[in-house]
């Protein structure tokens, strides 16, 4: 249990203001979201003998915060937007601003147990960086669809150029983050080892090593279900419902998967696996989503044990 003594600040991120609220109690800042406010922002923090802050992700406006608590003294952990919307609706809270939102962070951030750290810094610029390669292969998928439905030659002409421009930009962005990640030599190390598996090719393993910094920390049952590939049960008395995968991080699963699907034909060991499902008659995504699991699994354990994959003997 969460010490009830403490004070507690919940931090509500605007692009131009920041909204802090203390629990316990009814102590309200706001604040400019700029140099000048983040001053009086520790100012109050110190006033107040705070001990933990917490704060949403906010779509990236969050992160001069971010870098700003992260070198402070005070415990502080960025939380997503679904956990703080879901502990309001067990308060049966209805009404909505940033007053309050700022006022319900901080109390969930006074109900944890412990705080999650907040990301490793060497990480800031891979995540921007693979953020946009992301955004890049968005527009390359929205303008093939536009390529084969247009009718006119000359539209889709100017379709195929803008994606002949962007697939080549999408190449030496691949080049740029592998150069930034080979600068780091733990990271480097951990890049090479999830590269040798068959089935993940560069543009996964980037996915991987950037978004799931815990790989080979935690056990294989948190790994799964942190990509978002575990089967939760559904049962409730006598009936038994049918196991389903939730949560997770999207952008690492939309990788995951892409690597899962080349694993059903370039890895032996997920190969078998994938046919062996299919023959038990299990749906084709199904055995997608368990070859998915299995792949995270294999990385994290590889990972863990820093040796490179080795075929399974016959």
């Amino acid at each position: 249990m969460a010490d009830p003594s403490m004070n507690c600040a919940g931090i509500d991120v605007g692009k131009t203001k920041l909204d802090i609220a203390l629990h316990p109690g009814e102590v309200h800042l706001k604040v400019a979201y700029d140099a000048d406010g983040l001053r009086q922002l520790d100012a109050f923090m110190r006033a107040h003998k705070v001990t933990r802050i917490g704060f949403e992700a906010s779509g990236g406006y969050e992160w001069m915060l971010l870098a700003h608590l992260r070198g402070g003294s005070i415990a502080a952990s960025r939380f997503q937007p679904g956990q703080v919307r879901h502990f309001a609706k067990s308060r049966l809270r209805q009404a909505k601003n940033d007053k309050l939102d700022a006022r319900t962070i901080a109390a969930f951030t006074a109900g944890l147990e412990a705080m999650p750290p907040l990301p490793d810094a060497r990480f800031d610029r891979l995540n921007a960086e693979l953020t946009y390669l992301e955004q890049v292969e968005t527009q390359i998928a929205v303008l093939k669809t536009m390529a084969e439905t247009t009718r006119l030659a000359r539209l889709k002409a100017l379709h195929q150029r803008d994606i002949a421009r962007l697939e080549k930009r999408r190449a030496s962005h691949i080049l740029l983050m592998v150069a930034l990640i080979a600068g780091d030599e733990a990271v480097a190390r951990r890049f090479h080892l999830i590269g040798s598996i068959p089935g993940i090719g560069t543009r996964t393993a980037l996915a991987l090593v950037v978004r799931l910094p815990e790989l080979g920390t935690v056990s294989r049952e948190a790994m799964a279900a942190i990509a978002g590939v575990a089967p939760f049960d559904d049962d409730s008395g006598s009936r038994q419902g049918r196991r389903q995968v939730r949560g997770g991080r999207t952008r690492l699963r939309k990788s995951l998967f892409m690597g899962a699907f080349c694993a059903t034909r370039w890895n032996p060991d997920l190969k078998a696996f994938y046919e062996r499902l299919r023959q038990r008659g299990k749906h084709h995504l199904t055995a997608v989503i368990a070859v998915a699991r299995k792949l995270i699994i294999l990385a994290n354990a590889i990972v863990q044990r820093g040796t490179p994959w080795t075929q399974r003997q016959a």
